[in-house]
């Protein structure tokens, strides 16, 4: 078990790394959290969590390998969530400003709870990079003799490191001094986080297998 206990210290610390950096995870969670609140921004977390655990169940698989192996199949995800990427992005350049009234109001109108979670699942899911994160991490972090039932511990943490993680960042930005300040140029800020998506999506494109 102590081989296990580091082995996971390494999976756990790249993971760290991996969702801290900044990435259309975390532009969707702090656009969420800004335009319409803390159950919204939390929603969306748990969408990108449950991505996580999409990642790791086809890696315990050996899907994973696959999408490395394969242009197409590589090419086929890649574009898909470059379009979707595009997509969110759009929706955000099109925001308008928003009416002094709402200033003070504890949210913005928001999406139901099932649209918040798809958009942060699909974000995550629809993200090659983080195929290839899953691959690195299961093929030469964790040991090939490491049990399937170790491995899919270490994937659990990720979800749920995942999840807490989003919804620490949905609950400061969510705070209502850092919030009534966003909002007051809300609107910019949203086109913001559209042109980032609209980067994300092009880098995305115009990505290619290591």
């Amino acid at each position: 078990m102590t081989a296990y206990w580091s082995e996971f210290l390494l999976v756990a610390t790249a993971h760290l790394v991996a969702v801290a950096s900044p990435g259309p995870d975390f532009a969707l969670v702090l656009r969420q959290s800004i335009t319409h609140g803390r159950s919204t921004a939390i929603w969306t977390s748990l969408g990108i969590g449950t991505g996580i655990m999409f990642h790791v169940g086809y890696s315990l698989l050996g899907l994973a390998l696959l999408i490395k192996s394969s242009v197409f199949w590589f090419d086929a995800v890649k574009y898909a969530g470059a379009i979707y990427l595009v997509w969110v992005g759009w929706k955000a350049l099109r925001t308008k400003p928003f009416k002094a009234e709402l200033f003070n109001a504890v949210t913005v109108p928001p999406p139901a709870p099932h649209g918040a979670f798809l958009t942060g699942f699909l974000v995550n899911v629809l993200n090659p990079k983080a195929a290839l994160f899953f691959i690195a991490v299961f093929s030469v972090v964790m040991d090939p003799q490491t049990p399937s039932n170790i491995k899919a511990g270490y994937g659990l943490w990720m979800v749920f490191a995942t999840m807490g993680w989003f919804s620490l960042v949905a609950f400061f930005f969510t705070q209502p001094g850092v919030r009534r300040s966003f909002l007051r140029t809300g609107h910019w800020f949203d086109r913001i986080m559209g042109v980032l998506f609209l980067a994300f999506a092009l880098r995305l494109a115009l990505s290619s297998l290591p």
